[in-house]
């Protein structure tokens, strides 16, 4: 039954908009230090440490990660029984140059937060300085986590060193938001189920004899049989599973042989491999090999075909979409709602919700009318900073409301 108590009070919604109204031009400047400053993913020493100094003086005892990057840090206590409630955030920038031209372009070549992460860390830190403040007033009744995740952007991702850490230790639900280029300031997108894919890498290698192109008969034409296996795999895949799913296979590389008139000895094959549906992704290492030796078995070459595991989709749980969609009415109103599609992107914050339920939403940070048509990881990429104050008051309404929701246990979806 669902008796979440929505939506958020008139005084604590006001209070909350007025704190964070408060920190709004600190935090403008503290994400344009970030984007200064970026750090690729497992260097983000820097910013964890002004991260660590400015949750300290706030009066919070952050705890650094093992790895020395990355960091999490708690407010307030959550009652007898019940867990805490997390807040996640990514620290690490890409290997891509920074194109814009603005005051607060990234200082260091060939890296830049082209992908909001420093939007993202903000945030999160600007929600944290906010439930700290209500927690000293007597307004926050339960436990919150702030998770300062590294490595997001490489494969494996800073999500498991956060977990290893025991990051998700004591807490029952996470939220988190991530920027969207594509939605005007002021508007969140949510979504049910599947919001992004699994990725994982395929890599096939095919052996055999070799021989000369004229007597192909004597030997394994193995050139034929990866041509072979590159074009029809794909397609064998989508009718061994529930299309539903979405898996999908599309290749990057292919190589074999050096010479026009010799058959090699050996060639290979990598490309992505996506879903939607995380069970699918589950039996997605079994299958692919298998495939590979059925497509190849009639030319008599050998195959060693592997996925090695990226991360599974985001799958978002209904009721915690439903905190996020009720903390959005009580602070922003009820049109600043928008649906939002799937994205065939792989993020590592599936990890975590093969733990706990939890959703992520989807935080428009283009300027209303803007004509600009940025995109993520892309040099140009930038945000209008008025969605910082925006991704503060959704993700502290967010704690508040999945804190008070009357649930005797959390939602936990069966993923794997």
């Amino acid at each position: 039954m669902d008796n979440r108590k929505v939506p958020l009070e008139e005084e604590i919604a006001a209070e909350v908009d007025r704190l964070a109204k408060t920190y709004a031009d600190e935090l403008i400047l503290f994400r344009r230090d970030l984007h200064a400053h970026p750090e690729p993913s497992r260097e983000e020493f820097r910013t964890t440490t002004v991260l660590v100094d400015r949750l300290a003086s706030a009066g919070l005892s952050p705890t650094r990660l093992p790895i020395g990057t990355g960091l999490y840090c708690d407010i307030g206590k959550p009652p007898p029984g019940l867990g805490r409630i997390a807040l996640r955030s990514d620290l690490d920038a890409l290997r891509v140059a920074d194109e814009k031209t603005v005051p607060y372009r990234s200082t260091r070549a060939g890296v830049c937060h082209a992908c909001g992460h420093d939007v993202h860390t903000t945030i999160v830190l600007g929600a944290g300085l906010v439930l700290a403040e209500l927690a000293q007033a007597g307004m926050l009744h339960h436990g919150v986590r702030l998770l300062f995740q590294p490595a997001e952007e490489i494969i494996p991702g800073g999500a498991l060193d956060v977990i290893a850490a025991g990051g998700l230790d004591g807490v029952d639900q996470i939220f988190a938001v991530h920027c969207d280029p594509r939605l005007d300031v002021g508007k969140v997108g949510l979504r049910t189920g599947s919001l992004t894919s699994a990725a994982d890498r395929v890599h096939v290698r095919l052996t055999g004899p070799g021989g000369h192109t004229a007597r192909p008969h004597l030997t394994a034409d193995l050139v034929h049989a990866l041509a072979t296996l590159v074009s029809q795999m794909p397609a064998a895949l989508s009718r061994r599973v529930d299309p539903r799913a979405g898996l999908t296979l599309v290749w990057g590389r292919v190589h074999a042989g050096a010479a026009a008139n010799a058959i090699p000895m050996e060639g290979e094959a990598e490309g992505t491999l996506r879903c939607l549906d995380a069970k699918v992704w589950a039996s997605a290492a079994e299958l692919v090999p298998a495939l590979a030796r059925e497509i190849v078995a009639p030319f008599g070459v050998s195959v060693q075909a592997e996925v090695h595991r990226g991360v599974p989709p985001v799958v978002n749980d209904p009721l915690s979409v439903a905190i996020i969609q009720d903390a959005a009415e009580s602070t922003l109103g009820r049109s600043a709602i928008a649906p939002t599609d799937q994205s065939l992107g792989g993020e590592d914050y599936a990890w975590y919700l093969t733990k706990i339920a939890g959703a992520m939403a989807r935080l428009g940070v283009r300027a209303p009318g803007s004509d600009g048509q940025f995109d993520l990881h892309q040099g140009t990429f930038d945000v209008d900073e008025h969605a910082i104050a925006v991704g503060v008051r959704l993700l502290v309404a967010t704690a508040l409301l999945a804190a008070t929701d009357g649930l005797d246990a959390p939602v936990r979806p069966e993923l794997l």
